[in-house]
């Protein structure tokens, strides 16, 4: 039986706008295992960032207002900060979005090392947290002699690559990488993917959450995946299950925008969706994608139910049990 890394269970994390509130995850439920890379996906704007994002540090105008993640067993939500600050980097890491603007440009990436450490790694000697940081470095690729650099003297793709050292510098026992890729070259792109696994492989990362609106580039490095749209889950499955069948009329859409590699415009045209997501400050009832699904029809403005179709794939939608 899979270990249980992290089990969210139904968790509302909305924001406080403006004497209102933006439901920008809205009753969301899946389980992370041990050893494998679990994939995010969605349209930007979907919900995905502020879900990873309200695990490691919930920050105003976020609010929690409902459901569970489970840390082995243990409720992040009702965790002290103290409880939280113990966790970090260590339990759970995170790769954030925008993560070339995430070190501070005024301190060397030794200093920024070494700082972490004494907050989480304090039994640690200066030395020990130094010789560990050069060994990571040559493990991406990168001379020990970025230690003593700036990140502003570091390239797009050095940058990336010293965050991946900074956040795995303490062996998390779950990274969430959150569109690690997207200010990066299609090659750099490709690097810093096999380094995740790489990572994972050597035992330096226990599991993955890998965040991103491109699906293809995370099908080529995740186990499982789960398609997101307006703060719902919409489909969630095994990786190669997902992308070859996918049934969720969004998840057909997202799979059907990528383009072919060698096919022109002239012999197939990309699909598109009509419309636009819906306004999360007052969603529409049921099906949230139903405004924009073709397959549209009236029992889609009540919630829809979650259909299982065996191997731990499952989508949530009126289709299924016509």
């Amino acid at each position: 039986m899979r270990e249980e890394v992290l089990r969210v269970d139904g968790l509302k994390v909305w924001y406080s706008v403006g004497g209102s509130y933006v439901k920008a995850v809205d009753g969301v439920s899946f389980t992370v295992y041990r050893g494998e890379v679990f994939g995010i996906a969605g349209e930007s704007g979907c919900g995905k960032s502020t879900l990873v994002s309200s695990l490691v540090l919930l920050k105003p105008p976020m609010r929690h207002m409902g459901g569970r993640a489970l840390f082995h067993g243990k409720d992040l939500f009702s965790m002290s900060g103290e409880e939280l600050r113990k966790i970090r980097y260590k339990g759970i890491s995170i790769i954030p979005q925008f993560a070339l603007d995430a070190l501070s440009p005024t301190k060397r990436i030794r200093d920024i090392i070494l700082d972490l450490a004494a907050v989480h790694e304090p039994n640690l000697t200066k030395r020990e947290v130094l010789e560990r940081a050069e060994e990571r470095l040559r493990l991406v690729s990168l001379s020990p002699k970025v230690l003593d650099m700036y990140p502003v003297e570091l390239s797009g793709g050095m940058r990336q690559r010293a965050v991946l050292v900074v956040s795995t510098l303490f062996n998390p026992e779950l990274l969430i990488a959150d569109e690690v890729t997207s200010a990066l070259d299609v090659t750099t792109q490709r690097v810093v993917l096999e380094l995740l696994l790489e990572f994972l492989k050597a035992g330096i990362i226990g599991s993955i959450v890998a965040v991103t609106h491109d699906i293809a580039s995370l099908y080529q490095i995740a186990d499982r995946m789960m398609i997101m749209y307006a703060g719902k889950v919409v489909e969630i499955g095994p990786a190669e299950e997902l992308v070859k069948r996918p049934r969720h009329p969004y998840t057909q859409a997202l799979i059907s925008s990528i383009p072919s590699l060698g096919v022109t415009y002239k012999e197939k045209r990309l699909s598109g969706l009509k419309g636009s997501p819906p306004n999360l400050r007052d969603p529409p009832p049921g099906c949230r994608f139903a405004p924009r699904c073709p397959y549209a029809f009236e029992r889609c403005g009540e919630e829809p139910p979650a259909v299982e179709l065996g191997g731990g794939h499952v989508f949530y939608c009126w289709l299924g049990v016509r």
